[in-house]
């Protein structure tokens, strides 16, 4: 059972042929958008399911899209359209799906939901985001680096903000593809410490400086998210926290303190004004929408390794 829950369960070369495996399904890809050829069906007869608890453009289009140019069959559901932990339990829900699909993707909010449908399913369970991590996130940022600077292993990674999920999947990331993480922002909104831990002892190194001007200096790539989490209340994410988090803020007068080549992404979607101004996020160095087309590319590579493997 190939199972795609978070990043450190996999090995380091099962994830480079994944992202491997991507980018040159893209190129095929544009050759077949510029010809007669047809698209290889490798997931025909095929039905995936998507359960969906959080709102969704990237996650759900890119993989709705990419399931059909595989070849297969998707069924999109929400919480309210079945019974996922409420009036069912996760077990029984798993069980009958298993019956039904031949692949489960969840975006939910508790981690423990995932593991539960992956424990109790007799198919693949692809993470499209938890509280906790956002693995498919991380990988598609991989590839959009490698794709576009070459190996990213010994590079320097940047993190500004909130070491929120995506974070701790560049953690994970960093640890499985041997890059190093620079995280600057309010200390109360440090990245946990199992997913610091877990990039120390993949030996890499990890950074804690809370001064995004000398943080800033040798990155090869800056990063950044949303400040207003969907799983956070409204005082979270209040004045008080836009206040901690306004220093750690990505603009132009800071982007000039980083390499020239450096490379700025973020997941999106993106508060222009607040995490990233609109001068950065439209600026040269800017790679957030060869980011985004990535998620489609990369999420194809994992469902089919989910399923079929890749040699």
């Amino acid at each position: 059972m190939r199972h795609f829950l978070n990043l450190d369960e996999l090995s380091s070369d099962e994830l480079k042929k994944i992202v491997s495996h991507a980018i040159s399904m893209k190129k095929k890809e544009v050759k077949i958008s510029n010809s007669n050829i047809k698209r290889k069906n490798p997931l025909n007869g095929k039905n995936i399911a998507m359960i969906f608890d959080k709102p969704s453009t990237r996650t759900r289009v890119s993989f709705d899209v990419g399931i059909k140019q595989l070849g297969g069959q998707s069924l999109i559901l929400s919480s309210s359209d079945i019974h996922l932990g409420h009036g069912e339990s996760i077990k029984d829900t798993a069980k009958v799906l298993s019956r039904y699909v031949d692949l489960v993707i969840v975006r939910t909010f508790e981690e423990e939901i995932l593991y539960e449908l992956a424990k109790n399913s007799d198919i693949p369970i692809i993470n499209g985001l938890t509280n906790s991590t956002h693995p498919c996130q991380s990988m598609a940022d991989v590839m959009t680096f490698e794709e576009l600077k070459g190996p990213i292993t010994g590079k320097n990674i940047l993190w500004l903000g909130d070491g929120n999920n995506v974070c701790a999947s560049t953690l994970h990331a960093a640890g499985q593809f041997g890059f190093n993480i620079v995280f600057s922002g309010p200390a109360s909104l440090n990245p946990k410490n199992k997913y610091i831990d877990y990039a120390k002892s993949k030996n890499v190194s990890v950074i804690i400086n809370s001064d995004p001007k000398l943080a800033i200096k040798n990155a090869d790539l800056i990063m950044t998210d949303t400040w207003n989490s969907m799983h956070e209340d409204k005082q979270t994410n209040g004045k008080n926290r836009r206040e901690k988090l306004m220093p750690f803020q990505v603009n132009k007068k800071l982007m000039s303190q980083a390499k020239q080549d450096a490379l700025f992404m973020h997941c999106l979607p993106a508060y222009r004004g607040q995490e990233v101004t609109s001068d950065v996020i439209d600026g040269s160095q800017s790679v957030v929408f060869d980011q985004a087309e990535n998620r489609l590319h990369i999420q194809k590579s994992i469902l089919e390794w989910c399923i079929l493997g890749l040699s």
